[in-house]
């Protein structure tokens, strides 16, 4: 699912146009964005928690050269699911087909 998908699935749902479907959409992930930029926990109850955790500097290697090359440490995002959308709640029914395009398997 794409973010095309969510604003037609808005639009359908709520009987408005698509215009105003993307505006809310667009809206809502804005503020998401928002938060965790501002280090933010976001719970969606019966979706999941998005969190801001750190993350340790290491060392890694230039590919090309072989050449040691430190890396910073920083901050990454984290998704935990809600228990209702956990993999082990999806039903065969709801899961998306081995044949789905982009599918690397």
């Amino acid at each position: 699912m794409i973010k095309q998908d969510i604003v037609n699935r808005v639009a359908e749902k709520l009987n408005i146009t698509k215009v105003k479907a993307e505006t809310a959409v667009d809206s809502v992930f804005d503020s998401l964005k928002g938060a965790l930029k501002r280090g933010e926990r976001i719970e969606l109850r019966g979706f999941g928690v998005f969190i801001v955790k750190p993350r340790k500097s290491g060392v890694g290697r230039n590919p090309r050269t072989g050449e040691e090359v430190a890396i910073p440490p920083g901050k990454t995002i984290r998704f935990k699911p809600g228990k209702e959308i956990r993999a082990d709640k999806i039903s065969p029914e709801t899961a998306p087909s081995s044949d789905a395009p982009g599918d690397l398997a």
